[in-house]
């Protein structure tokens, strides 16, 4: 008889005593979360100071973004309360995962984009999934605008990360890497756009720590685009530009709940250029074999610019202890956004030996 492989556990059956769930909701799952922890032996040497580096890799979540973890939470509870619809504004992802659960669930699905803001990978995702998409001429904040306004009625139930059952379930990535490392690492770092994830985790770390799961907390360090950083400016950033399309967020709706974290866990605050941005994907994808769209990739070029010698005199909020153990959370998968990749067009050549063998040059 051959061996099977049970299926991964989704998010609510994995953590219900976690989670804002009970025996009456309904689970729509299509089994994210338990994304892998990947460790990094070149991020690592490149930290050096005996540092060690992993990244939690949560574009393998089933629509390919960290979004599905809180999304089974949301939906589920909004089939619970016997919702028509859900409803979200969205840079990409959120719309994604809305679009898949809402499916899942068999209800609507209402997706409010900037027009010709979204990364063709996403805006694919949510019309296969069945939404209705409505591009506004504006930015992510008037769609959250409107979103709000919709949210009013009850008909609808919004699944942005102001649904307190998205941060809920978020969290849960903070769970897994604890019940993983064996404790909380050191210091965490991720991208920071609409600032939902980053509180998450610190939720989750907290309540791990309260209930004698972990023995400590990491500090909390956050990065945003140059051109979208409403928070590491302290003022609303009225038209955001980055080619991270997914952080690309000037007014974010839990930027009250990110600077707690970031100040309760002393952590930092920072921003990175676009092409800080697009030389940490290319690298981490040709060096550590993990694709990552140009948002997640925030995290590992913050983690460069914090070990970067030339930085350091004047970096001194964040110089990473010897012997530390860092998580650098990447949000989604590189194939959300493959217009955004640089790379080399292949010429063709001649079909011989020969003529490959000098084209891979040996």
């Amino acid at each position: 008889m051959l061996a099977t492989t049970e299926r991964p556990r989704g998010v609510i059956e994995r953590f219900r005593a976690h989670l804002p769930v009970s025996a009456a909701t309904p689970v729509i799952s299509l089994g994210e979360g338990s994304t892998p922890l990947i460790p990094s032996p070149r991020l690592s040497e490149r930290v050096g100071r005996d540092c060690r580096v992993w990244v939690k890799y949560e574009g393998l979540n089933p629509t390919c973004s960290f979004k599905d973890r809180g999304m089974t939470v949301a939906v589920s509870k909004a089939v619970e309360r016997g919702t028509a619809a859900v409803v979200c504004a969205s840079t990409g992802n959120t719309s994604a995962s809305a679009a898949a659960y809402a499916a899942r669930a068999g209800i609507r699905c209402a997706v409010i984009l900037p027009a010709g803001k979204i990364a063709s990978g996403k805006l694919v995702q949510a019309f296969a999934y069945g939404a209705t998409v409505v591009a506004i001429d504006g930015n992510f904040d008037d769609a959250l605008r409107v979103v709000r306004e919709l949210g009013s009625r009850p008909d609808f139930t919004i699944v942005n990360s102001i649904n307190p059952d998205r941060i809920a379930g978020q969290k849960s990535a903070a769970f897994e890497i604890v019940e993983e490392l064996g404790d909380a690492p050191d210091i965490h770092m991720l991208p920071v756009g609409n600032a939902g994830n980053i509180s998450a985790y610190w939720a989750g770390y907290g309540e791990y720590s309260e209930a004698g799961l972990a023995a400590t907390r990491p500090a909390m360090v956050g990065f945003q685009a140059a051109g979208s950083a409403p928070i590491y400016h302290g003022r609303v950033v009225e038209q955001p530009e980055t080619i991270a399309s997914a952080i690309r967020i000037g007014n974010p709706a839990s930027w009250e709940m990110a600077t707690r974290a970031i100040r309760d866990s002393r952590g930092a605050i920072d921003i990175v250029t676009d092409d800080e941005i697009l030389e940490a994907q290319k690298w981490l994808a040709s060096k550590e074999g993990i694709f990552v769209e140009p948002a997640s990739a925030a995290s590992i070029a913050g983690l460069f610019k914090c070990c970067d010698p030339a930085r350091q005199p004047a970096y001194p909020f964040m110089q990473i202890p010897e012997g530390s153990r860092i998580v650098c959370t990447v949000t989604g998968h590189g194939l959300k956004d493959p217009d955004a990749v640089r790379f080399a067009t292949a010429t063709a050549v001649q079909p011989t030996e020969a003529d490959v063998l000098r084209a891979i040059g040996f």
